[in-house]
């Protein structure tokens, strides 16, 4: 597995998606497309990525077959990768890169809720379990 090659990360919802490309620590991509264009934005972005994480979980089944059946050239870089606690792990990273402001500095950010939906953070952490071989 090389650490360069770009990484598309997909953590499909059934109304709201989260997508990341990442290369190696870098970020190149981090979105929230809802689930209606989510396979539209991946064949836009299919040619610069390598392998397709996918993780495991809410509606992964349907909507990996509905991927291979709309892109079929998608069906033999798909990869699944558990996402178990993967939301937990994703607001800690909300939080590194969005640290808390002025009276939310004082609180423990374990007991505070990111104000946006974190769906595109769950896709980095999928991207960075499927890099380091998890």
């Amino acid at each position: 597995m090389d650490s360069r090659e770009t990484i598309m990360a997909v953590d499909p919802g059934s109304e709201k998606c989260g997508l990341a490309m990442v290369r190696g620590e870098e970020i190149l991509v981090k979105e929230i497309v809802p689930r209606k264009h989510l396979v539209e934005r991946i064949k836009t972005l299919m040619t610069e990525a390598g392998p397709i994480v996918i993780g495991d979980r809410t509606g992964s089944r349907a909507f990996i077959q509905e991927l291979v059946d709309k892109i079929p050239e998608a069906a033999e870089r798909i990869v699944t990768i558990d996402e178990h606690l993967s939301s937990v792990e994703a607001r800690s990273l909300y939080w590194k890169y969005n640290p808390p402001q002025r009276w939310r500095r004082l609180l423990p950010v374990s007991l505070q809720t990111p104000p946006v939906p974190i769906d595109d953070y769950v896709a980095v952490i999928l991207a960075h379990r499927y890099l380091s071989g998890k």
